[in-house]
């Protein structure tokens, strides 16, 4: 008995390209700081302008304990609005869900009746 054997041919060598890495010519500046003509001294120490936040409209401050920090809450309106509007969507959603599961279980017994006696009617007929 023969085993068949395969002759691959000699493997050819193949020489690669070598392509350099691009380079750019990134332009550079020295920037020049012109003062204004009519620079005048601050009237205030440094440091105390930057320290204070600007009041927005609508927010109140509030201390936290044991920190020297304040932290902005909305005014009372707001939060009534806000809690109100969350209180009755959460109510909502959990009323219908509710109802929908109330609607599926009467009903399913109905719709299995009525399919039956759809489903026996078109046996008779064919």
């Amino acid at each position: 008995m023969e085993i068949p054997t395969i002759v691959l041919p000699p493997v050819e060598t193949i020489e690669t390209i070598s392509i350099p890495l691009p380079t750019a010519d990134v332009p550079s500046y020295i920037p020049m700081v012109v003062p204004p003509s009519d620079l005048q001294a601050e009237e205030e120490p440094e440091g105390t302008a930057s320290e204070k936040e600007p009041e927005s409209p609508g927010m109140r401050k509030v201390d936290i304990p044991f920190t020297e920090k304040q932290m902005p809450v909305p005014e009372t309106e707001i939060l009534v609005t806000a809690t109100t509007t969350a209180v009755v969507s959460v109510a909502a959603t959990l009323t219908a869900t509710a109802a929908f599961k109330y609607v599926v279980t009467a009903m399913k017994p109905i719709l299995k009746t009525t399919w039956k006696k759809i489903s026996q009617s078109k046996k008779k007929v064919s």
